[in-house]
């Protein structure tokens, strides 16, 4: 990859559709946090927790990711984690942000629903107005838990339904389909809240067809299975179902063994609107612009390429017509440039 080409990559406009913002928690931070709450880790320093980060598959990660949760107790703590990670997106050139947030993963522990949204909204109202970064919260349930678990998770949302957008699915995808969420995501829709979820990363490309038949998602996060079933491929292209792609994390929990590996090529060759994203970047081993430079060092993409990712990333996004068209213009314009 020429300089030149990384220079484009990492300088165009972008929009970042699949980042867990507990997943962007540093293991300094997490120490910070920790400290200043009087939590104790199971870790001594900041190196040896990084050094845990060798991740056999995605339930070996969320072992660690909920042990890092665990320092998050007050509004501030929530804020800090979020501004870290927007000061990160806005060095990227990211113009626009939904981000996935886990309310289970804390009001299990006693942390109130309104201490959770309330530091991670605050901290998206601020970075739009120092940066012009807009941003949504994507309110994720736990597939390992039951779907009553998420209903009860969604009622309690409901007094902060104006700071949310939408819903999503994430957790161990093994044994959990999205179909046992049929119900919830149904109330969602009733709702209308947008609705996403995680398939076809873990899981068969079945889990992308039920996610698509019996949820009635709007867009896919991970999905790169789908090349195991044409006819699913061919429905995706078809529609145009956004796939929210995480390079860099699909080879930290095995989904690929090597960048090299993956199969973004192949999904923008076959037509399906890919984004590239970084998922839980302080685990994965990088933000957005990582994961960008990493697939265009490791597979022959170009140009158009960088393009077409920027232009999806924004198709994708859940924006208001307006905005969205004043992104895809400024994408347009940094390639005529």
């Amino acid at each position: 990859m020429d300089q030149q080409l990384r220079d484009l990559v990492c300088g165009m406009p972008k929009a970042e559709l699949h980042i867990h913002i507990e997943g962007s928690l540093e293991p300094e931070l997490i120490f910070d946090l920790a400290r200043r709450n009087g939590v104790a880790l199971p870790y001594p320093d900041v190196a040896s927790l990084r050094r845990a980060y060798a991740f056999r598959d995605l339930q070996s990660f969320l072992d660690i990711y909920y042990a890092g949760a665990s320092v998050l107790l007050h509004e501030q703590d929530f804020y800090d984690m979020t501004w870290a990670y927007l000061a990160r997106a806005h060095a990227d050139q990211v113009r626009h942000v939904e981000i996935f947030f886990d309310p289970q993963t804390h009001t299990e522990r006693g942390v109130p629903f309104a201490t959770v949204i309330g530091g991670i909204h605050r901290a998206l109202r601020d970075a739009d107005a120092r940066w012009g970064i807009s941003g949504a919260l994507i309110m994720c349930f736990l597939r390992h838990l039951s779907q009553g678990d998420a209903m009860a998770t969604l009622e309690q949302a409901l007094p902060h339904r104006a700071m949310i957008i939408g819903v999503g699915l994430d957790s161990s995808e093994r044994g959990n389909p999205p179909e046992k969420f049929a119900d919830v995501f149904a109330r969602c829709r009733q709702l209308g809240l947008r609705l996403v979820a995680h398939a076809g990363e873990e899981g068969p490309p079945a889990y992308i067809w039920s996610a698509l038949d019996t949820l009635q998602v709007e867009r896919i996060d991970h999905g790169v299975r789908c090349l195991e079933d044409s006819a699913l491929t061919e429905r995706l292209a078809r529609s145009a179902t956004p796939l929210t792609v995480c390079p860099l994390s699909n080879v930290k929990l095995r989904v690929f063994d090597r960048i090299g590996d993956h199969n973004l090529l192949a999904l923008l060759e076959a037509g399906i609107a890919a984004t590239v994203n970084s998922d839980d970047p302080a685990y994965f081993g990088g933000y957005i612009n990582d994961n960008f430079v990493a697939v265009f060092e490791a597979l022959p993409l170009g140009r158009e390429h960088a393009r077409a990712l920027a232009m999806n990333s924004f198709n994708a996004a859940f924006l208001p017509a307006g905005k969205k068209q004043a992104l895809l213009s400024e994408v347009q314009a940094y390639f005529a440039a």
